[in-house]
């Protein structure tokens, strides 16, 4: 659901969808694994949801219970552990920072090209600037091309085009063409290499640095307070997640009725999503008042952590 969402964020409905789609969803494969760090949590609890049901319908978890020695199981746990957070650890910090990364530049450049318009039928018009008729369009160039440009009287003929964004500014390159200019200055005919012809845009989007293009110690070396604040954030979350990978340990051991586990299911899920809740309101609270700092933040979140993982640990002790 958060994919299809980013989909239909950088695509505008009022232009052809099929022309952009494909590319669209390209681009948004890069983003998915930083929806991994806010998502860890809820993924490990319902994997061990589904692995508890799995092994409970077979009543395996008694066999694991009653043969496998307290040794046998952290040892299990141990191994289990170090790959999660490994994997976390290697996702949040290098992965999902540098894929991000690609994923703003090609968003950036997906947006601007919808914003400048899309070709149609062989042509393609900017309005009040120029027009282009092409035989056929492939990686992202024009071929075999005719344009006329409105500013001067300008006709040029060339055996390919492209756009690229410069600054602030919309380039359109021609290679290997001519160029007739027919107005009450000029008249004349050239044959060029390179032509280029540059379209002032204001509404052209630039590349902004947000939160999520830094990585843990970045964040806590930056001079903005939002971006400090989320690197505290950042470690929260390693401890949240290492709690969670204990707990959902437990939550797999835990053996009742498919009534009873569905409804300690949801509860712990529940309880999860409240922490989350409880989470992004003290970092609310962090950026926007001045009265409460770092240490608050860091003593009720894991407070709440802990009684969580009380509960956890306290719950169908008798199973």
């Amino acid at each position: 659901m958060i994919w299809l969402s980013q989909i239909l964020r950088i695509l505008e409905l009022q232009h052809s969808i099929t022309t952009q789609l494909f590319e669209v969803i390209k681009t948004t494969l890069f983003v998915l694994p930083s929806f991994i760090s806010p998502l860890m949590p809820f993924l490990l609890v319902i994997a061990s949801f589904f692995l508890n049901y799995k092994f409970s319908s077979s009543n395996e978890i008694i066999i694991f219970k009653q043969y496998f020695s307290f040794k046998n199981n952290l040892i299990l746990f141990f191994i289990l552990f170090s790959g999660i957070f490994f994997f976390y650890f290697i996702n949040n910090e290098f992965l999902s920072v540098n894929l991000y990364h690609k994923y703003k530049i090609q968003e950036l450049e997906i947006r601007n090209n919808l914003k400048l318009g899309v070709p149609s039928q062989n042509e393609f018009h900017i309005e009040g600037e120029v027009s282009i008729f092409f035989s056929k369009q492939q990686n992202n160039k024009f071929l075999d091309i005719e344009a006329f440009i409105y500013d001067g009287g300008q006709f040029i003929t060339a055996k390919e085009a492209y756009i690229e964004i410069e600054n602030r500014n919309y380039n359109i390159i021609f290679n290997n063409g001519e160029r007739v200019i027919l107005n009450n200055v000029e008249k004349s005919k050239t044959i060029f290499d390179k032509f280029i012809y540059g379209i002032e845009n204001k509404a052209v989007e630039i590349l902004m640095m947000d939160r999520e293009h830094y990585n843990t110690l970045e964040l806590l070396k930056n001079d903005d307070k939002e971006f400090y604040y989320h690197g505290h954030n950042r470690i929260y979350q390693y401890i949240l997640t290492f709690g969670i990978i204990i707990c959902s340990f437990k939550i797999f051991f835990n053996y009742a009725s498919k009534k009873s586990n569905f409804k300690y299911h949801f509860v712990v899920f529940f309880i999860v999503l409240i922490i989350h809740v409880i989470n992004s309101y003290l970092l609310f609270l962090l950026n926007n008042n001045t009265s409460f700092n770092l240490y608050f933040y860091y003593l009720i979140n894991l407070l709440v952590l802990f009684l969580f993982t009380y509960l956890i640990f306290n719950s169908n002790e008798n199973n």
